[in-house]
């Protein structure tokens, strides 16, 4: 085994060569980053980028920021880097399995860098903020430079965000002048039946309120409702209108870049949908692959947890029984937005328009 030293200056060494050492982490507060021996295989099985895919023979080692910088460097002009911007439980992972079915695509799933990118963005300026902004620009350069590597036949590298770090997407998109986005979401009905069929979903949506309550509560004059006195159908609410208003501004922001997709219309017609994105993104429309996405085996599972069977069908009627179950709670979520929309004329926008 070799030593720690000898690890570090093997990692930092192979960088510059393939995407197989990932950055894993990044700790802003240390100067440093968690670099892990990945591989091709490893990035098409992970669902997520996160401490899930670390076991107990992943090789990786800690390394100073500065040098992963200067080791990035090193870095031949790199791959285009596009995102996928979404609310959550909206077919994200999906189009991000059927986009590494073109063998064209490197698929990044929620890199926990890009969390810790979006978490460093939201106290820029402010008096308690660690980095100054030409800092925290050369952050998000490294990152988008080691996102860039790809292998033989990657044409692009698709980085898939988690839905609250889509907030950074803009200022991201920003520093890219090369890179697009997709925004994904669903109308807001079917999205509330769809995040209260879940089991964790009173957990989940409690978890990340607190984050999209002070994003939310930024954009309005008025106050908003405390979070202790929401219903899970009102904080699923406050989810999906959170979210849709900053893929709001991210297509506004960057007019053209960013190609908004509502995952029932793409289920209604995979083929066309897919067509559109693989354009979107600068990406060949193989007649063979689209003749055959409908039936790709990628539709047939559930996209975070392959091995389970999760076809639209089963989808269907899975919010059909959600919408039976959470009747009073879908209905209180959608009178929370009736509510808001007529304090605040672009919650009336998103609210009117159904995303």
């Amino acid at each position: 085994m070799p030593s720690a030293d000898s690890l570090v200056e093997q990692l930092l060494r192979r960088v510059p060569e393939s995407p197989d050492i990932h950055l894993q982490q990044l700790d802003l507060v240390r100067r440093a980053a968690l670099l892990v021996a990945l591989g091709a295989d490893g990035y098409r099985q992970a669902s997520f980028l996160d401490d899930r895919i670390l076991r107990p023979e992943t090789q990786g080692a800690w390394v100073p920021v500065d040098a992963l910088a200067a080791s990035a460097g090193r870095i031949p002009e790199g791959l285009p880097v596009h995102f996928i911007a979404h609310s959550g439980h909206v077919g994200s992972t999906l189009v991000s399995r059927l986009l590494d079915a073109t063998d064209s695509v490197l698929s990044l799933r929620e890199p926990l860098a890009l969390r810790t990118l979006a978490d460093a963005h939201d106290v820029l300026g402010r008096p308690d903020a660690l980095w100054a902004d030409r800092e925290f620009e050369g952050w998000v350069a490294l990152c988008l430079r080691l996102w860039g590597r790809g292998y033989p036949g990657s044409r692009c590298v698709v980085v898939k965000a988690t839905s609250s770090a889509g907030r950074v997407l803009g200022t991201v998109l920003a520093a890219g002048p090369g890179s697009r986005a997709i925004a994904m979401n669903l109308h807001a009905e079917p999205y509330l039946a769809t995040l209260l069929a879940g089991e964790n979903s009173p957990l989940d949506l409690r978890g990340h309120a607190p984050e999209r309550m002070r994003r939310l509560q930024e954009r309005l004059a008025a106050p908003v409702t405390p979070l202790h006195r929401l219903t899970v159908g009102e904080l699923a609410a406050l989810s999906w209108v959170t979210e849709s208003l900053t893929q709001r501004e991210l297509l506004e922001r960057h007019p053209g870049r960013v190609l908004a997709v509502d995952f029932d219309d793409f289920l209604a017609a995979v083929a066309p949908a897919m067509a559109r994105i693989l354009a979107h993104l600068g990406l060949p429309a193989d007649p063979t692959y689209l003749a055959g996405v409908e039936r790709s085996p990628v539709l047939m599972g559930y996209s975070k947890a392959p091995e389970h069977a999760y076809t639209p069908a089963l989808r269907a009627e899975v919010l059909a029984d959600s919408r039976q179950r959470n009747a009073t709670e879908i209905r209180r979520g959608l009178a929370w937005l009736e509510t808001l929309a007529r304090s605040d004329a672009r919650v009336a926008t998103v609210v009117g328009a159904g995303v």
